[in-house]
């Protein structure tokens, strides 16, 4: 990788920061060759701070850390583009990304596993998911059994509304039995994505 640090006086080039899981920008940075060589060294994405006058990793005070996932340098060599996984908002503001976007792969869904989790734990009796839960690992594996075969039942038909909702059934039933086993959508997304890289 061939990056020109000498094309401006402060031998400073910008740095994009992308998440690597929904590639939106999260921040833009400014890297020396120290700099650089720090990330690729252990890993943590750390720049130049103009400011501070020296070396700065992302999240060292707050603990909001970006994990080097990926590197790459423009047409012109003197712009990287860097995905990273961040652990937590990106912005010293507390938001996701300097822009003030939320940045939640399928934001929805993790809500909706926040939800689960919350209502697993719930004091209330009634609720349907602390039901499940109380029924046992075994009962929320068959549910999703039972929910898959109506969805494909549901497939066989021209009924679009029906399936949409078996469809929308066996997602948060699959979802309560990934909690079940100490899981989250993201991991399984995780091993898709793998398999898609190999």
């Amino acid at each position: 990788m061939n990056i020109d640090f000498n094309k401006h006086p402060d031998g400073l080039v910008p740095a994009v920061i992308q998440d690597d899981r929904t590639l939106k920008v999260l921040m833009l940075g400014y890297m020396n060759e120290e700099a650089l060589q720090q990330t690729m060294k252990t890993g943590l994405v750390t720049f130049y701070s103009r400011s501070k006058g020296r070396l700065w990793t992302k999240g060292e005070e707050s603990g909001n850390l970006l994990d080097l996932k990926s590197l790459s340098v423009d047409c012109d060599n003197d712009t990287l583009l860097i995905r990273a996984h961040p652990r937590g908002p990106v912005c010293h503001t507390g938001s996701d990304t300097c822009w003030n976007e939320r940045n939640h792969p399928d934001e929805f869904l993790a809500y909706l596993e926040e939800v689960i989790e919350l209502r697993r734990h719930s004091e209330d009796a009634s609720s349907y998911v602390r039901q499940l839960f109380d029924k046992g690992q075994a009962k929320i594996a068959q549910k999703v059994g039972e929910e898959a075969v109506e969805l494909v039942i549901e497939a066989m038909g021209n009924d679009d509304v029906r399936f949409r909702n078996e469809a929308a059934d066996l997602l948060f039933h699959y979802l309560v039995l990934l909690n079940s086993k100490g899981y989250k959508l993201q991991q399984i997304k995780d091993v898709l994505k793998q398999r898609h890289s190999s």
